[in-house]
């Protein structure tokens, strides 16, 4: 089965800002897509359908530890991935229970 992804706004901020600081980060993306299309159920299970893909990031040469990380939800029913969030490690180093929830509601409804 593939998986369609989609970026939500926040997403979409959050990834502009740090492909400003990091060359290599647009490909890297998009090879995370790929990627998701068909195993979406890729990194560390949060609560709720949410997961945590650690990302490394060539221009940063950090590898993933020091990377970036990417938060998706999985929709199996609509079999669709959203990327929620992306981060740089070294600004930030988890996300809390408080920002997961606050995405959820940003995620579109079931049609």
């Amino acid at each position: 089965m593939s998986f369609q992804v989609e970026t939500l706004p926040n997403f979409e901020k959050e990834a502009k800002r740090l492909r400003k600081k990091f060359a290599s980060l647009a490909a890297e993306l998009l090879d995370l897509i790929e990627q998701l299309e068909n195993n979406p159920f890729m990194g560390t299970q949060l609560p709720r359908g949410f997961y945590k893909i650690r990302l490394s990031v060539r221009s940063k040469g950090k590898g993933k530890r020091g990377g970036a990380r990417v938060i998706t939800h999985v929709k199996v029913i609509d079999s669709k991935v959203f990327l929620i969030s992306i981060y740089d490690k070294s600004e930030q180093s988890d996300i809390s229970e408080e920002e997961l929830n606050r995405l959820l509601l940003e995620i579109p409804s079931q049609k």
